[in-house]
């Protein structure tokens, strides 16, 4: 099995920076994609932000030019340095990974259970 642990959420002032981590760990045989999705609430979850195991990056533009994503493939972590925060990003933040175990044929995709990001206006 694959779990994911995501930290670094909390409480910020409009303004302000965060940065949340994701370490996947277990039987892990290789990560495809790595990215970010949110939900607030009453709201459907939303894609944040992508990295591909090749370093491509894509962004909902509502972020563009404040968050940046990244990747440490040796410690099976992706980060989101989080700036210029808004009201409006508060939500619960995901983890999303394609992994791929000993026993699958094919990358499955796994979630974290979340961590809250609160922006105080």
């Amino acid at each position: 099995q694959v779990r994911l642990v995501e930290s670094g959420g909390g409480l910020v002032q409009a303004g302000g920076s965060l940065r949340l981590s994701c370490v996947a760990s277990g039987s892990i045989s290789a990560i495809n994609a790595m990215g970010w999705y949110r939900q607030a609430p009453g709201k459907q979850r939303e894609l944040v932000a992508l990295i591909t195991n090749g370093g491509s990056t894509d962004y909902a533009d509502s972020v563009k030019g404040r968050f940046t994503i990244s990747r440490d493939n040796a410690k099976n972590t992706v980060y989101l340095q989080m700036t210029s925060l808004k009201p409006e990003d508060t939500a619960v933040y995901y983890c999303n990974v394609a992994a791929l175990t000993p026993r699958d044929m094919s990358y499955r995709a796994y979630w974290g259970q979340g961590t809250q990001v609160t922006v105080s206006s």
